[in-house]
C-alpha cells in the first residue's frame, strides 16, 4: 500500500501474510501500526478514533497504546504493535 493512501489522522486495515493489521498515520506523519481487530469483541480498530499515542475501539471504548499494544485502562487485554516504515512512499511491516 502507498502512504498517501492513509490520512492524516486515520487508519487503514491492510491483510498481509494471514495477518490483519491496522496501520494509522499521525498528525506528525508517522505511522503506527497494531493489530486490526480488538481482543473485546472484535470491533475494527482501524475504524476508531487515534492520536499521537493510542488508538479508541468504536465500539466499546477500549484504549490501546498505540506504540505497546497495551490497553491503557488497565484491562487484561492487549494487542500486537508491529515495527512500521515509510520506503519509497511505500509502507513496509516488520510481521516477524
Amino acid at each position: 500500500m502507498k502512504s498517501e493512501e492513509i490520512p492524516v489522522g486515520e487508519g487503514r486495515t491492510l491483510a498481509i501474510d494471514g495477518a490483519q493489521v491496522a496501520v494509522f498515520r499521525l498528525r506528525d506523519g508517522s505511522l503506527r501500526a497494531v493489530d486490526a481487530v480488538c481482543p473485546h469483541r472484535g470491533g475494527p480498530l482501524a475504524d476508531g478514533l487515534a492520536d499521537d499515542c493510542v488508538i479508541v475501539c468504536p465500539l466499546h471504548g477500549h484504549t490501546f497504546d498505540l506504540s505497546s499494544g497495551e490497553e491503557v485502562s488497565g484491562a487484561q487485554m492487549s494487542v500486537r504493535s508491529y515495527p512500521v516504515e515509510e520506503i519509497d512512499g511505500e509502507i513496509r511491516l516488520g510481521l516477524a
